[in-house]
């Protein structure tokens, strides 16, 4: 096989400099002939959006699953920028605007995709599992050039000759075979973009396809190349308001709900994406096709954000005063002006945090296909994939003290209202402080290798049609490193210092510590509706300049020590060092074989066709990792007396390897049927059973462990108080983990009166068990006294079961009885209608929460607690809307083709104790706990992500037959994504996120 691989190679380094002398671009394109297993393989070439409806349809019409498509023409005309975002124009199919696992930052063009509410989605390429190295199993589809694409199907339901992994679905991107033109085909793209909130120089987009095929004595050729590039600069700006707090002290004998602060971000978001594809097919004979692709696909990201972060820890919200406050009926603050004297001000970070990475996957593939006789047919394929990523993510503070924050919640948006003493207090450096560093490193790899075979053997009967059974043998490993510790959060001056570790703060007026932050302004704050006074932060180059920028903050640490007499621990970098306990190796071997028959009853008077198979696979993994335990614990040298030194537990640092294999076997059955009442009205009904293997990321072996410290410092005595200590950890993953299974039930009723012109109906219903859910458990480790102390851990189990059901709705057609010019309009317009319910194996919940180390605290995790200490009970599945809207009015006529698009989904929860909206310092409610009144419970709010619709369009016009010009505009509407925190006492705004508009000239020429 490792000869195989290596010829595969050559070959196409050989035909990649053959064709290196020529340009390329952009395809028109095709329903390729490399359609993924079980769809028909007609080339149908489409010119013209109407044209691109119709071959869209047809694949729907004719397929033996339940699927639906867009073809690249179509994707031509959509106003997308991504994969991601075309995907959530096809019914069924929702994006998320969030980044990846992080529902504090947005995503201008998406992060990922759910099918029918569930994001178990396995992602092919040509009919080839293809991925990226970020620990998960699918592509990063934002990473793929949508310039490169053909066509792009999603199949709902799955047959047995179809590669396992997709319980929710499977989305295969299609590419073009240079068989699939006539002959010399060429086609070159340009466009720039410019967008409204960030201003600035338009960014580039650019793209050459070239193809041919030719007839020799050896056979007839083909040759392919495509080429593409788009750079995007964005801009998000961002208003959040932190949770709410029950205070007691703003009006005796009541409680009032006072959010701990209200901040605001803006973001600058740069993407390179560049793309390559080859293609080369050789037909000797009518009986025998060969082909070899090379596809590429590298992305780089980076963003520099400036943002204000509360640091109202501890104790400190309890204390907030408000002044001319005005509550609603539950006691929630709706506006005043809001300080906390008692700790000497809202305690605030002014933050700059930059973020780059960069990824790649490479994709060869040599396919074989081979009619051996007029009943048997063989295909034999081989791939490998290789994928990489790496990146650096640094985090760079000043602090200050606000005196007080005037704000009015009542309208759409957080009003911040400054005077003048505001804004002198903010624009003065002597208020401001450098606060802390924090970097995180990670490096991943990927790769695969895949064979499989397929037979064939066609029936000469009025009933049986074919007979396919095959088999498929994939070895996949995937290595994820991070720096240790991962993310290294290290104080250069902090106010919790004051008085046993230093003496002052670095403020940014003194000269030791001046230069490297600037008084900022942020112009065009949500398009000019918001003003924000000019703030210190830190430079972009500062954050960027790791880790030489991080050692010479770190050195005005330690001037304090030195000021003051007392000795203090150099800064540690985070740094790879071939450190095994932040290396993380998976290793997966998957063996899989099915048959499938194919049959249909013709001379009904209502014909019936359809599929039934099995596919059994085999799955073994092996992962091995560390447990690690590296605090930092302070030794109060500078404090004249520690109270309770002794609730700090001492445990020697380790690091100890585990090893794991994990094996496991899936049969996977599948019916597939369809009735046709007419050529127009057809009914299927679909029935399989269908896996998910748990991500990379889900199954890593890595478990950090840590202490946290509490304590109360008083100043004047200069005595310290250790009030908590927290043994927690985070199991990053569970190598013991097994797939996520799912049952899925399909019928559909599809109405295709026009070429481009349809009606359908489908009801869908996925039961599913082993869902995966995160859970605390015990973890236990003996002390430097021989004592056993429980670290609170948090990791990810099988332990949930539930279902997805619903329906789509999809109607599209041209309206050609219309008179004049309105002959050329449209409609396409569809519903998805998802319910869900997701509910743990082994139900947990508990009326109150609780914050000590050793107790299970699923309900954090589970259900989520609130800042009073109340949970909120059994949370519903994440990333599902309940409902899904896509609407467009097309119009093509003559020279001009225009779309109006707009694509809605409603609200759905984001996650529950996500960053942003946690912490360790809820009240503890419970009567009857021992710390009953103390501000020690671990709390993380249901976070919900609102409805969210977005406005786009387009217009093209063809100056020649091969000539075309058009605009395109994304998020017209000027549209805002918020975010929501359920409390006790109400559901409060959380996050508003704005991007402002975007515009794209573009021209196309074919030849």
């Amino acid at each position: 096989m490792r000869n195989l691989q290596k010829t595969a190679i050559a070959v196409a380094v050989a035909q990649l400099a053959i064709w290196s002398h020529g340009a390329v671009l952009a395809q028109e394109v095709s329903a390729n002939e490399t359609q993924s297993a079980g769809a028909n393989s007609a080339v149908v070439v489409v010119s013209g959006q109407r044209a691109a409806l119709q071959s869209a349809q047809k694949l729907k019409q004719d397929a033996d699953e339940v699927v639906d498509s867009i073809v690249a023409e179509d994707i031509g005309k959509l106003p997308d920028r991504s994969v991601t975002e075309i995907l959530s124009r096809v019914v069924g199919v929702t994006m998320d605007r969030s980044m990846s696992n992080d529902p504090q930052h947005y995503a201008v063009e998406g992060s990922g995709i759910a099918i029918r509410g569930l994001t178990y989605v396995r992602s092919e390429l040509n009919g080839r599992e293809s991925f990226s190295a970020n620990g998960g199993r699918s592509l990063s589809f934002t990473d793929v050039p949508p310039e490169l694409m053909a066509g792009v199907d999603v199949y709902k339901n799955p047959s047995a000759e179809q590669t396992e992994g997709g319980v929710s679905g499977l989305v295969n991107l299609r590419t073009a075979m240079p068989f699939d033109f006539k002959g010399f085909k060429g086609a070159i793209s340009g466009s720039y973009t410019y967008s409204d909130l960030r201003k600035g120089q338009a960014q580039p987009t650019g793209s050459l396809l070239l193809s041919d095929r030719w007839n020799t004595r050896f056979g007839e050729f083909g040759a392919l190349i495509d080429l593409a590039s788009s750079i995007s600069h964005t801009r998000t700006d961002e208003m959040f308001i932190e949770a709410y707090y029950p205070n007691l002290n703003v009006e005796p004998g009541s409680t009032r709900w006072i959010p701990r602060g209200a901040q605001w971000r803006s973001m600058n978001w740069e993407r390179d994406r560049k793309g390559q594809y080859a293609a080369f097919q050789w037909r000797p004979n009518r009986d025998i096709t060969a082909a070899l692709t090379y596809f590429q696909s590298k992305y780089k990201e980076g963003w520099s954000e400036v943002a204000l972060l509360s640091q109202e820890t501890g104790d400190r919200p309890y204390g907030m005063q408000v002044e001319n406050g005005v509550f609603d009926k539950n006691g929630a603050f709706i506006s005043g002006v809001i300080s906390n004297p008692a700790n000497g001000g809202i305690n605030l970070n002014t933050d700059r945090r930059v973020s780059d990475r960069r990824s790649a996957t490479r994709d060869l593939a040599l396919n074989l296909k081979w009619r051996i006789s007029p009943a048997w047919s063989a295909t034999t394929d081989f791939q490998v994939v290789r994928a990489s990523t790496e990146a650096l993510d640094s985090d760079v503070a000043t602090g200050i003290r606000m005196q007080k924050e005037t704000l009015d919640l009542s309208g759409d948006l957080p009003k911040i209202t400054f005077d003048a003493d505001d804004v002198a207090y903010l624009s003065d450096p002597k208020n401001y402080y450098w606060a802390y560093t924090m970097e995180h490193k990670d490096r991943s790899k990927a790769e695969s290798k895949a064979w499989k075979t397929d037979f064939k053997y066609e029936f000469d009967h009025p009933v049986l049609r074919d007979l396919r059974f095959g088999a498929r043998l994939q070895n996949r490993n995937s290595r994820n490193q991070n720096t240790n510790p991962s993310y290294n959060w290290q104080a250069i001056s902090q106010p919790w210092m004051l008085g046993w570790q230093v003496d002052r703060l670095a403020t940014l007026d003194d000269p030791k510590f001046a230069g490297g932050a600037t008084l900022r302004t942020l112009d065009n704050f949500f398009g000019g509706d918001v003003n924000v006074p000019a703030i210190m932060f830190p430079d972009d180059a500062v954050a960027r300049g790791y880790p030489d920028s991080y050692a010479k903050l770190h050195t005005y640490h330690d001037i304090l020590c030195a000021e003051k007499g007392t000795t203090c621990t150099p800064w540690p970098a985070a740094t790879f060092d071939n450190d095994p306990a932040g290396t993380n190796f998976q290793e997966e071997k998957t063996r899989a074989f099915y048959t499938q028959l194919r049959f249909g009853w013709d001379n009904l008077k209502y014909p019936v066709d359809g599929n039934i198979g099995v596919r059994y696979v085999k799955t073994k993994s092996t992962a091995f990792g560390y447990t690690t335990y590296n605090p930092t614990i302070p030794t109060f040298e500078d404090a004249s007396q520690v109270i309770d030194r002794s609730k700090i537990v001492i445990i020697e640092p380790f690091a100890t390897r585990r090893d794991y294999e994990n094996e496991y076997h899936n049969w996977l059955p599948s019916l597939n049927l369809r009735l046709k009442y007419n050529d127009q009205l057809q009914f299927r009904a679909a029935i399989a059973r269908s896996m998910s293997r748990p991500d990379f990321s889900q199954m890593k072996a890595y478990t950090p462990l840590s202490q946290t410290i509490t304590t109360v410092t008083d100043t004047a005595n200069n005595i310290v108080t250790v009030t908590n200590t927290s043994l927690t950890g985070t199991g990053e993953g569970n190598p013991n983990l097994r797939p996520t299974t799912g049952t899925s039930v399909d019928v559909t009723a599809e109405w295709y009166f026009a070429k481009a012109g349809s009606l359908t109906l489908a009801l869908f219903n996925k039961d599913l068990k082993n869902i995966i859910v995160n859970q605390m458990y015990n973890y236990e480790v003996q002390d430097v006294g021989g004592n056993v102390q429980r670290f609170a851990v948090t990791g990810p189990v099988n332990g949930a079961h539930g279902y997805a059901r619903g329906f789509e709705l999809a109607y599209q057609q041209y309206y050609d009885w219309l008179p004049g010019y309105l002959k050329g309009l449209g409609v396409q317009a569809s519903l998805t209608y998802v319910d869900s319910s997701r509910k743990l194996d082994n139900p947990v919940f508990s009326e109150y929460c609780s914050g000590n180390a050793d107790a299970n605290n699923l309900n954090l995790y589970i259900n989520g607690c609130d800042t009073d200490g109340r949970t909120f009970g059994n949370m519903p599945l994440q990333g599902l809307s309940k409902h899904t809207i896509n609407l467009a009015l097309m119009y093509e006529r003559g020279p001009i083709s225009a779309r109006v698009a707009y694509n809605w989904r409603s609200r759905y929860l984001a996650g529950v104790n996500q960053w942003g909206t946690r912490d360790t310092n809820g009240t503890d409610s419970n009567p009857a706990s021992p710390t009953y009144g103390q501000h020690n419970v671990a709390w993380g709010l249901p976070l919900w992500q609102e409805h969210y619709g977005q406005v786009d369009a387009s217009v093209f016009y063809n100056v020649t037959e091969k000539f075309r010009i058009g605009l395109e505009a994304q998020n017209l509407n000027d549209a805002t994504s918020k975010q929501t925190m359920q409390q006790h006492a109400g559901t409060f705004g959380h996050a508003w996120f704005v991007t402002g508009p975007r515009y794209t000239i573009q021209a196309n020429y074919s030849f």
